[in-house]
């Protein structure tokens, strides 16, 4: 059975650390599961680290609900999150109602990520008046990032800090089991935590979340640049590349495939066939 979002309270109100990860297809979602991972989230990330778009802004409902269902289909324990596309739940709440729908029902999702405070808060409540769980997102906010002015620390100024305190105070009240607080200032993650009867998870937001996220080409050194939030465990990206080479080495000088590699063919069938015998018999 998987993980309901009812776990995460219970693991808020424990002090047990929440760990959580993105994956986008089902391989990595079924190691994530097998490593005991509660939450994962299929981010919209997967526009710049799977589909080589430039930013999350160019990620399709039909791109979500693909790498969604891969990744149901590869983990069965852990509360899969899929992430609402740019321009999915702006325009109105009847269409984000509708796009929510489509990702738990189409792909399989047990809740969807949304971006913003309190001018999303309206939307989160009939989305999960709808029976469907939210989880929020604040601070740097990617969907955004044009309006930000790049990929910027949010909350270190005063009134910034003010209204990402009544943001989250606004996205628990709407009924979001969760709130993601990316690139805020330590302290303050710390405040907004402590605040909240809900969890938050953190990316680049300290230590004193009740829960933590990375991008998991991030974590296995599968990414062109490690952001600074991110700690690296793997380098994947050099293990890869040294099989590609050699194997096409391999290929070049015909050290593959070997007999091991091979399958063969009863020896009286292939003498028919080069004495040019018929096997229609």
């Amino acid at each position: 059975m998987s993980v309901r979002t009812t776990k995460f309270h219970e693991m808020k109100r424990a002090g047990e650390p929440i760990p959580c990860i993105t994956a986008y297809d089902y391989p990595t979602a079924k190691l994530a599961d097998a490593a005991g991972i509660p939450l994962i989230l299929v981010g919209d990330s997967l526009g710049n680290v799977v589909l080589g778009y430039d930013s999350t802004t160019d990620v399709t409902m039909d791109d979500m609900v693909r790498h969604t269902q891969a990744v149901v289909r590869g983990a069965r324990k852990a509360l899969i999150v899929a992430d609402m596309p740019f321009m999915s739940y702006q325009v109105n709440s009847d269409e984000a109602v509708r796009n929510a729908g489509r990702l738990v029902q189409e792909a399989g999702a047990h809740a969807v990520k949304l971006e913003g405070g309190a001018a999303v808060a309206e939307t989160v409540a009939r989305i999960t008046s709808a029976g469907i769980p939210v989880l929020g997102h604040l601070g740097l906010t990617p969907q955004s990032v044009n309006q930000l002015g790049g990929y910027r620390v949010q909350g270190r100024t005063l009134p910034q800090a003010q209204r990402l305190l009544d943001d989250a105070a606004k996205l628990e009240a709407a009924g979001a089991f969760g709130i993601v607080l990316e690139s805020v200032p330590g302290l303050l993650a710390q405040v907004v935590t402590d605040g909240l009867q809900i969890p938050t998870i953190g990316i680049g937001a300290g230590i004193g979340c009740d829960g933590q996220i990375q991008v998991l080409h991030d974590v296995l050194g599968l990414s062109n640049r490690i952001p600074k939030h991110a700690k690296q465990y793997a380098d994947l990206n050099k293990i890869i590349e040294q099989a590609i080479t050699a194997y096409a080495g391999d290929v070049r000088g015909r050290k593959f495939p070997t007999d091991e590699h091979s399958t063969e063919i009863d020896v009286a069938v292939m003498r028919e066939l080069q004495s040019g015998a018929s096997l229609d018999h």
